[in-house]
């Protein structure tokens, strides 16, 4: 019987155990957090659990009065104050380490179900290919104790970990990274987030809609500077109505405690105070310490390990998947990689992982969807494609929820009409861009997407209108 063994437990691990198992391997899991790794116990879950009371708070915030909701409350007019609800961050911390650690508790059981064996330690590869094409794997259990095992296959699958500026420690009570955010029992006073990619703005925003006073300090021009700059300049436009002071141009140099309180100096001088802070400045992959370089696994400057479109490393037999690899952060591409890995050494049917037909969604509030090429790839000519942009303000569903901020956009190839890209800033994007994703992937055209029905009214029913007006523009050029 083939013998797999997978280093790691997050997406791109335990769904790498489950198509091995069930493809007939015998599968060996070595993981040292509990399964699902990063992604269900300190990063995904936990974060969108938590980004889910935020999204709650803030629809009833900003829309309750248009709406025609009346509140009941006991206390004097006076002495209400300026916020309709409240929370008690430390019951929504709480729910949080909850559903992180049943679901971690479920994926276990999926894998053992299939016929894997989870092995708790830490593993590492020892030395080069075998004479018989094997490898070894070293599994250092907390004790010390040590396990060796024999795979014909292995998958590195490690994930990465909060990467942390030397003079900007995290303390876990007053500086914190984002895995110690749900050790806080009380809302932040005065939360100033460093970092405005994915992460920060994310957190930022979270923070903003659960009551904190949030000053998001971003090194560069805009925050999200790596998504569509419409999107972004939406967001940006949003965090700052809401009261967020964000803080362009302006790069943290170190972050230091002051009694009960935070100083965060930035690099041209500037010192701003807050109760807490929070550091969102990229992440390491973990791939130290695990015998790559003797193995002959290639590893890049930045610590990632190198992968072809099939996941395979520069070892033979060695496979690597998720956020060590550097490909793409997302728990889906993780868990793709995974798969294809198995598929591949298994000699299944499998196509390479194509990134182009991957979605993304930015969990702030408006969400923000992207699929395919963007608006960087056309305004850099790496692809001839025309887009359309549609507010949703014209939208009769989002006029009826009170939604006032956000946009769908299309690109598609200028003779065919076929649809390459996509861009939904809107309440639950997430969910709105799978039709877009489904026409990247299929190569549909606009005509196609236009002459589906959709819901009357329905947020849905914007992605339909841009269709068409792209359909017409295109038809017109003809």
């Amino acid at each position: 019987m083939t013998r797999i063994v997978i280093i790691g437990g997050g997406p791109g691990g335990y769904e790498a155990a489950l198509v091995g198992s069930q493809l007939g391997a015998e599968v060996t899991v070595v993981d040292c957090d509990g399964l699902g790794g990063a992604s269900v116990l300190t990063d995904c879950v936990p974060s969108k659990t938590l980004i889910a009371t935020a999204e709650v708070m803030t629809t009833f915030d900003s829309s309750y009065e248009e709406l025609g909701i009346l509140v009941a409350d006991d206390t004097p007019p006076e002495e209400q104050t300026a916020r309709v609800v409240g929370v008690d961050l430390g019951k929504v911390n709480r729910r949080v380490k909850r559903l992180a650690l049943a679901q971690s508790h479920d994926i276990a059981a999926s894998v053992t179900r299939a016929g894997a064996r989870v092995v708790r330690g830490r593993g590492r590869l020892e030395g080069q290919q075998a004479m018989d094409g094997s490898r070894t794997v070293v599994v250092t259990a907390a004790d010390g104790t040590e396990e060796r095992l024999t795979a014909d296959a292995v998958l590195i699958a490690t994930g990465g970990h909060p990467r942390e500026i030397p003079d900007a420690q995290p303390d876990g009570e007053r500086i914190l990274n984002w895995t110690q955010v749900y050790d806080l029992d009380e809302l932040p006073e005065e939360l100033i987030v460093v970092g405005s990619g994915v992460t920060g703005a994310e957190f930022a925003g979270a923070y903003q809609a659960l009551g904190s006073r949030v000053t998001l300090v971003s090194s560069r021009d805009r925050v999200l500077p790596g998504e569509d700059p419409d999107a972004a300049a939406v967001l940006e436009d949003v965090f700052r109505r809401r009261g967020m002071n964000v803080m362009a141009r302006s790069r943290a140099a170190s972050a230091k405690r002051v009694g009960d309180r935070v100083e965060v100096t930035l690099a041209d001088g500037r010192v701003i105070s807050g109760s807490h802070c929070l550091m969102a400045v990229g992440a390491v992959p973990n791939s130290a310490g695990m015998g790559l370089e003797e193995a002959g696994v290639k590893v890049k400057d930045s610590g990632h390990i190198w992968t072809d479109r099939v996941s395979r490393t520069s070892a033979p037999g060695v496979y690597a998947a998720g956020d060590v690899t550097g490909v793409f952060a997302l728990a889906s591409v993780a868990a793709m990689q995974g798969r294809i890995a198995m598929y591949h050494f298994l000699g299944d049917a499998v196509a390479p992982l194509d990134l182009k037909t991957v979605s993304s969604n930015v969990f702030t509030d408006p969400e923000i969807a992207t699929v395919g090429y963007t608006q960087a790839d056309v305004d850099a000519g790496r692809i001839d494609a025309r887009g359309v942009k549609l507010p949703l303000l014209r939208n009769p569903r989002a006029k009826m929820q009170g939604i006032r901020d956000g946009f769908v956009k299309l690109f598609c190839r200028p003779g065919t009409g076929i649809v390459v890209g996509g861009v939904v800033v809107a309440p639950r994007a997430s969910e709105l861009i799978h039709p877009i994703s489904i026409a990247v992937d299929n190569s549909l055209t606009v005509e196609q997407i236009a002459k589906a029905f959709t819901v009357y009214p329905s947020l849905s029913g914007s992605l339909a209108e841009v269709a068409r007006q792209l359909h017409t523009r295109k038809t017109g050029d003809n």
